[in-house]
């Protein structure tokens, strides 16, 4: 038998590590003295710690390492799920830094430009998952991606060609998209991709795509790399908004957000104050 201090020297685990894997069931010593409470383990358990170990190692949680060791059987595919994890939360974790450096090295700006007339095919992107009380930008991103992917292979397939960056704008051109709009499920989003196309290549195009004329204007535009946020879309809006304008107001209602790779421009016109506002 080995008492715990010679079993935490062998197997380099630190006695209160130790008495914190009795107290999870993870590593229950042999033997455990009635009188002093005193830890002893056997040879036979060291190897049951450096298997322990190993999988701690990896970032496993207690409560898997347990399940692993009680279900030797699918130990091979819990460890496969964490690896994944892993390397999601990396993945994040990249994007992360990503971002960081971007954002500490060259702080986004608002800048002006005018942007020309143009054809854009459009459609709505999918409605949220039922059942969420707070906006889901990833399930959104997913949806909005999926739906340009969706139209872009339609247009290329009608012999029309993508001419732009596509992006998308708040779902509230009828009614019925102003209603659904302000439900959490939404749709909540329009997709537009920009097209050069002839009349034959955009009359081929599935019914649930509508061709628009997208006109020509003046806006403010401000680049955030990076995936989308509630705060990155905040940060966005204060920005566009304190922008001094003279003369001019920004039409919020009729935003934009461009879908680059690196991250998200959103825009918003400008509006003459002496011209009448055209949109609700």
């Amino acid at each position: 038998m080995l008492s715990i201090s010679e079993f935490s020297e062998m197997c380099h685990l630190s006695p209160q590590t130790l008495r914190f894997y009795h107290s999870e069931g993870l590593l229950v010593p042999a033997e455990v003295s009635e009188q002093s409470g005193y830890r002893s383990y056997t040879f036979d358990q060291v190897e049951q710690a450096m298997l322990i170990t190993v999988l701690r190692g990896t970032g496993m949680s207690v409560k898997l390492v347990r399940r692993a060791l009680d279900e030797p059987d699918t130990a091979p595919v819990l460890l496969q799920q964490h690896i994944a994890e892993v390397q999601r939360q990396r993945q994040a974790q990249d994007e992360a830094i990503s971002d960081a450096r971007e954002f500490l090295t060259s702080w986004p700006e608002v800048r002006k430009r005018h942007v020309p007339e143009m054809t854009v095919v459009s459609t709505s992107t999918p409605a949220l998952p039922a059942g969420s009380d707070q906006y889901d930008w990833d399930e959104a991103d997913a949806g909005t991606n999926a739906t340009v992917d969706r139209v872009i292979e339609a247009v290329e397939a009608c012999g029309a060609v993508v001419s732009g960056t596509p992006w998308r704008t708040w779902a509230a051109e009828t009614p019925e998209q102003k209603r659904a709009n302000l439900t959490m499920e939404g749709p909540h989003w329009l997709v537009k991709v920009p097209v050069m196309a002839d009349e034959k290549a955009l009359s081929a195009l599935p019914g649930d795509l509508e061709v628009q004329s997208f006109e020509a204007r003046d806006e403010l535009s401000i680049f955030i790399p990076g995936k989308s946020s509630m705060a990155k879309f905040g940060t966005a809006l204060s920005r566009l908004l304190t922008y001094p304008l003279e003369d001019a107001y920004l039409d919020i209602s009729r935003m934009r957000q461009l879908l680059h790779a690196d991250g998200t421009e959103t825009t918003a016109p400008l509006c003459d104050l002496h011209e009448p506002e055209t949109t609700g």
